[in-house]
Parts: C-alpha cells; structure tokens; sequence
C-alpha cells in the first residue's frame, strides 16, 4: 500500500525532508492516519529519521597535522605586506648583527685597525651597508684590509 501520507506526515513532525524519514514494512504505518499515530510510530522506531551527511573533518585534519610539522609554509601561503611576516626591525637587526660579527671577526685576526673598526661600525649603524658583501667591498676599496692594496678589486 502506499505510505506517502504517512511519510510525509512523519516528516513534518520529525520537522525534516521526507526524503530523509525511513520507515519499516510494518502494517501499522499503513494505518497511522494522525500526527498522533505517527508520533507513536516514532517511539516506537517504525519510523526513524537518517542522519544528515555534514561535512568530514578528515582533511583538515590532516592539513593541521601537517602545518604542525611544519609544513605548508611557503612563500605562497604567506599573505600580506612585504613586511607582514618578518617586520622591518628584525630584518634590520639580522642585517646590523651580520655585520658587526664580521667587523668583530676581522679586528680579532688583526685584518683592520681599531680605528677603521670604529668608524664602520658607525657607518653600519648608519646604514650605509646593504649587506657584508657590499661592506667587505668597501673595505677592499679603501685598502682598509691589511694586505690589499686601495683600489684593488681581486685583493
């Protein structure tokens, strides 16, 4: 016998689709004619509701474990300014750090006078480096190595 009354009775008191209401072959749904026969059917388990599908968890979960070892960090994650993940101060200071240690460095081995290592770290902390490229180039230049002669590029 047909029970689509029925289901579609049972879903508007189980307030869902009647697509999602699920009823047994039994012959008392054939005869549930009120809302009250069918709330009865309910406890009883004739008539049960299926779950709705919802969304998995599975590969975020994933993602997350991933991201946790590190991974998926790179450079096209990364969104913002240009100072967004690393800020100004800190490149300044890896910058300036660099370039003291090598000043440092040279002074300690005897490679410049204490006088030059003076006045580069002045001119470093002014700025005036981009790097310990260009600062070792400056020093080569001027002949403020000990051993290279000023203007010489290969010393």
């Amino acid at each position: 016998m047909d029970t689509s009354y029925q289901k579609r009775l049972a879903s508007k008191v189980m307030k869902c689709s009647p697509k999602r209401v699920r009823m047994a072959q039994d012959k008392d749904i054939e005869e549930a004619l009120t809302r009250n026969d069918v709330k009865h059917l309910i406890v009883k388990n004739l008539i049960t509701k299926k779950q709705k599908k919802g969304t998995t968890r599975t590969e975020a979960k994933r993602k997350l474990a991933q991201k946790k070892k590190g991974r998926s960090g790179g450079a096209g994650k990364k969104g913002g300014t240009k100072y967004a993940k690393v800020d100004k101060k800190a490149l300044w200071m890896r910058t300036v750090r660099a370039q003291r240690a090598l000043l440092k460095e040279l002074r300690d081995k005897g490679q410049i006078e204490k006088s030059v290592y003076g006045d580069m770290y002045k001119r470093s902390k002014g700025g005036e480096f981009r790097n310990k490229k260009h600062m070792l180039a400056y020093l080569k230049d001027n002949g403020f190595i000990k051993g290279s002669k000023k203007g010489d590029v290969n010393a």
